[in-house]
């Protein structure tokens, strides 16, 4: 049997251990620290869960006390304390699953590189996009030379759901530090598994066009006299065929996050990518993928279509794969299935290598975190650390 211990009881992490424990019934949840320790063994209970074999703590360091009791931890804290909460599992020398961001701060990044560089724990990081089929499909066309040398890369994501930003509590942008750190992560990320190469340099700029206006700090929709007419109220948004994430008004003047962000970044052989992201568009127009193009030919895929184009530059020949649905299903592209098999494995056997490992964490949160010095300061950033 895995026993697993869980810091921060979130929803992403509630969901990712569900699909560990259909893959292996064998992996069992041994103890849960968090704040709200007391509420969540009520609301377990209350869903008919057996929670007999649970231990609940208030904090990270009283379940860590037993680290013989453990074969991982998963930590699903607020970002701000992913960080922290990971140089406590590392010291203890425990196969750690982490959420993304990594880290939100440059201080924290140092901080989280430094303790790994002396810690034995082995590392999974929350990053499916990279071993999802689609991915894996367009590298395997790369790296087979089909079209050429990839020279130019156009990535986008298009959010349909960016109301989760706005309504719920990472509209606090002092815990999300702005929308890089959280959804550009994964797709830095999958950029750089795919084309094998350091990035070396960014721009990138940020705008807040919609989700802005002068109601009330800490208003929610319920209180609030506009929710007939407002689109973004929950009624109105179950009206259209969406689903609301989130009790808080979107136009208030504690609405945090930008609403759309373009990064151009530059790798070590000249060659420059371009990724643009938004969080207000709706239904069919969500989109994100990106398109790879070489001088014999391009390589494009789309998450939301399942599909994979490879368009050869000098013959009128286009190669279209289809993704089974199936094998997507169980979130993000089905990439935190392999995420969850590959944790399962290194519990077993510490020799197990990370698909997803904290290196490519620690690159991709300091290219977010350039990412947002270029915006706020207008200029160009080497990604380099700030020790280098």
């Amino acid at each position: 049997m895995s026993r697993i211990g869980v810091i921060g009881y979130g929803f992403q992490v509630r969901r990712i251990l569900k699909i560990l424990q259909e893959q292996d019934e064998n992996c069992q949840i041994t103890a849960i620290a968090d704040l709200r320790s007391e509420a969540i063994k009520q609301e377990l209970v209350a869903e008919g869960a057996d929670v007999s074999g649970i231990r609940f703590y208030d904090n990270a360091d009283e379940l860590l006390q037993t680290p013989d009791d453990y074969d991982g931890i998963c930590i699903g804290t607020r970002c701000s304390q992913h960080t922290p909460m990971a140089i406590k599992v590392m010291a203890a020398g425990l196969p750690l699953y982490l959420e993304k961001p990594v880290s939100t701060t440059m201080e924290d990044l140092v901080k989280l590189r430094d303790a790994y560089q002396q810690s034995s724990s082995p590392v999974v990081v929350s990053f499916p996009l990279r071993v999802t089929h689609h991915v894996n499909l367009v590298k395997e066309i790369i790296d087979s030379g089909k079209i050429g040398t990839v020279e130019h890369v156009q990535a986008v994501n298009n959010v349909a759901y960016g109301g989760v930003y706005y309504h719920y509590w990472y509209r606090d942008e002092r815990e999300t530090q702005g929308l890089f750190l959280q959804k550009a992560t994964h797709d830095f990320d999958y950029i750089n598994s795919i084309l094998g190469a350091r990035p070396m340099k960014v721009c990138a700029m940020t705008s807040k066009q919609i989700f802005t206006g002068n109601k009330p700090a800490g208003l929610k929709c319920k209180d609030c006299s506009d929710q007939d007419i407002c689109p973004e109220s929950p009624q109105n948004l179950r009206k259209s065929g969406e689903t609301p994430f989130g009790e808080y008004c979107c136009f208030a003047v504690d609405t945090g996050n930008e609403d759309s962000g373009s990064a151009l970044v530059q790798y070590e052989s000249g060659m420059h990518v371009s990724y643009s992201q938004n969080f207000f568009v709706k239904k069919k127009a969500g989109t994100r993928g990106a398109r790879f193009m070489g001088y014999k030919g391009t390589v494009e895929f789309d998450w939301a279509t399942d599909q994979v184009k490879v368009y050869m530059h000098n013959t009128p020949r286009v190669e279209t794969y289809s993704i089974d649905s199936a094998a997507t299903a169980s979130g993000h592209g089905g990439g935190d299935s392999t995420l969850m098999e590959n944790f399962r494995m290194i519990m077993k056997d510490r020799s197990t290598a990370s698909v997803a490992p904290l290196e490519a964490g620690l690159e991709s949160a300091l290219m977010c975190l350039k990412a947002k010095e270029s915006a706020q300061t207008g200029s160009f950033r080497d990604i380099v650390w700030p020790d280098a």
